[in-house]
């Protein structure tokens, strides 16, 4: 049995919603179908390195505000450590300590040399200005900079985070140790090193995950009844990217709530719309209003949750109604609601593989920084669908090999892929 590691400033979440306790339980299913020992679960269980540092910040009114920002290193067993950096109210340091897991097991599944990080700031973005931001991204950055560095943590946006985010922290790591170092971050913008295809990636990678299970049951995507929780960066990309390719994405919603129109929503006028309403989508003219408890229950082909984790629990799994689940958001379904999908024959196609497209890019645009030959976007996106692609099909065959679902045998290839590192490396006395 793993034991679950006592994370500390704050108390754990209830065992049933709790993000860390739930990466830990799939954890010890990937280790027990693996075999492995008592000892490589306690390891694999236990974050390496556990920062959290003081913000003091000046806001623009002259009010001094001190902050808490957490990095999570959960492993670096494969590699550098990989993973983004989330400025949202509901950041807590179990639940980023979750996804530094879960990024271990994603890197691992994609075949990447990376081991998993993340990290992030409870604020909402929106209630700061674009300098108190700043001033808040860079004295964060300065905290860490004897923790983040290109062959040793690479941060990149997340949710609440962007690319003006990643060039204020790659400036003042920068600044502090001299030279420039565009490595240090990934998700930059053009200008000072990032990659063409980056900012769609995720989105994309969740497209193509999608069209290849489609494949798999002699479907296309096109006509494809698909609703979308989130309408980001990660689901207002795979709503664009699957409404070119023939879906109808029959609703969509934000944090404000959402739209429904049966018949298939017009995308780019709904982007179009959102730009100008605070990226919001509620009062689109051509839709019907739906809240975002109601839109996960919808008939629909395909439901993809693209925002926060635990929208799919007990309480509301059984009028869920897609027949396939695409994971665009990290731990959207709890353990329980999972099982209950599982044994109604819902196709679950699970984090670590779904939403992987932005770690791939990622390590492309890093494998490019540190080359400095930087390729056009054709190329990225290629390079990006062959490992996406691979570790689909690599997944499934695990699935039938194990005689597992998906989750699990994405699992088993991740965590049995970490381990092995680590029984080749040894164990340092």
């Amino acid at each position: 049995m793993v034991t679950t590691p006592v994370l500390p400033l704050e108390a754990a979440s209830p065992a049933h919603i709790c993000p860390f306790d739930q990466a830990c339980s799939y954890l010890e299913a990937a280790g027990k179908e693996l075999k492995l020992d008592q000892g490589s679960l306690e390891i694999l269980s236990h974050p390496r390195k556990v920062v959290t540092v003081s913000i003091p910040v000046k806001l623009d009114n002259g009010e001094v505000r001190v902050l808490a920002g957490h990095r999570v290193q959960h492993s670096d067993i494969l590699g550098p450590y990989k993973g983004g950096i989330r400025y949202h109210p509901a950041v807590t340091l179990r639940e980023v300590s979750a996804l530094a897991m879960l990024m271990t097991w994603k890197c691992a599944l994609l075949g990447i040399p990376y081991g998993g990080a993340k990290g992030g700031i409870a604020i909402d973005p929106q209630l700061y200005s674009v300098g108190e931001l700043e001033r808040i991204t860079r004295r964060y950055t300065s905290e860490l900079i004897k923790d983040i560095g290109p062959s040793v943590d690479i941060p990149a946006p997340d949710m609440g985070t962007s690319a003006r985010e990643m060039a204020w922290m790659m400036d003042t790591y920068s600044v502090n140790v001299g030279h420039a170092v565009p490595g240090v971050v990934t998700g930059k913008p053009l200008s000072v090193g990032g990659s063409l295809g980056r900012e769609m990636a995720t989105g994309r990678g969740v497209m193509i995950i999608v069209r290849e299970a489609l494949a798999d049951q002699g479907k296309s995507l096109a006509g494809m009844r698909i609703v979308i929780q989130g309408f980001g960066n990660v689901g207002g990309a795979a709503a664009e990217l699957l409404y070119k390719a023939g879906a109808k994405i029959i609703a969509v919603s934000t944090a404000t709530g959402g739209v429904y129109y049966p018949t298939g929503l017009d995308i780019p006028a709904l982007k179009t719309y959102a730009a100008v309403n605070r990226k919001s989508v509620v009062g689109f003219p051509q839709a019907a209003p739906i809240s975002n408890a109601d839109l996960l229950t919808l008939p629909c082909d395909v439901l993809i949750p693209a925002a926060l984790e635990n929208q799919i629990t007990e309480e509301n799994v059984n009028q869920v109604q897609a027949q396939m689940i695409a994971e665009a958001a990290n731990g959207p379904i709890t353990l329980e609601a999972n099982q209950i999908l599982e044994a109604r024959g819902v196709t679950v196609l699970p984090d670590i593989l779904a939403n992987a497209g932005g770690v791939v890019v990622s390590y492309l645009e890093w494998v490019q920084g540190l080359s400095y030959l930087f390729w056009n976007e054709q190329r990225v996106n290629h390079e990006m669908e062959q490992l996406m692609v691979q570790a689909y099909h690599q997944v499934i065959q695990q699935s039938k090999l194990r005689q597992v679902n998906l989750r699990l045998a994405a699992y088993t290839l991740g965590v049995g892929r970490v381990a092995q590192a680590l029984s080749d490396r040894g164990l340092y006395p």
